[in-house]
């Protein structure tokens, strides 16, 4: 056996063995995303000085999707309970309210309580579910179930290919985070 049939067979048999699939965790790449794109946002402004969390199933959190504009060997997959920790801490959410930090085992006051019901992307977008609740002193102020679509991202998938699809994925799922806490923010009751 020469060389080439040895290359060819190690090629052969690394493609039966990893299925074909090209992984593409994006939420590896947001805080690079972030830098570059997360500086600026157009929230409304709260004074409020609050704790956050995520519940444990918005943490663990794996949604995986192929596309056929980028070609459906390319896996792609969405951590959300990742990017919305690091959307929670980009200077524009920070910059929207008094105050917004994770929470800690001692915290009293202001508490805020992220859980995903749903997250899909399909038709070039992200849809996302999430229920927000928001306690003040232990006592439950409002608890509410939000839906929204992210900006559709077709012209940048087809147009730019894998390339572009990461970009495309987290433009469209920061752009449905967005919409939903701009509908939180404007629901915070007033003091």
């Amino acid at each position: 056996m020469n060389v080439k049939h040895v290359g060819l067979l190690f090629l052969v048999l690394a493609s039966v063995l990893s299925g074909c699939s090209i992984n593409h965790p994006v939420a590896k790449d947001y805080p690079d995303y972030l830098v570059e794109h997360g500086q600026v946002g157009n929230l409304p402004k709260t004074s409020l000085e609050s704790t956050y969390g995520i519940d444990e199933q918005t943490e663990k959190h794996r949604y995986e999707f192929r596309a056929a504009s980028v070609g459906y060997a390319h896996l792609w997959i969405v951590e959300f309970g990742k990017i919305l920790e690091q959307t929670l801490n980009a200077p524009y959410v920070q910059e929207s309210f008094g105050k917004l930090e994770k929470a800690s085992a001692t915290d009293a006051g202001n508490a805020i309580e992220f859980t995903l019901n749903s997250y899909e992307f399909k038709d070039y977008r992200a849809y996302v579910s999430m229920n927000i609740a928001m306690s003040k002193n232990g006592k439950e102020v409002l608890n509410k179930n939000y839906t929204s679509e992210g900006s559709s991202k077709g012209g940048q998938m087809w147009g730019a290919g894998p390339f572009g699809m990461k970009s495309a994925t987290l433009d469209s799922t920061r752009s449905a985070i967005d919409k939903i806490l701009t509908q939180f923010i404007n629901d915070i009751p007033q003091e």
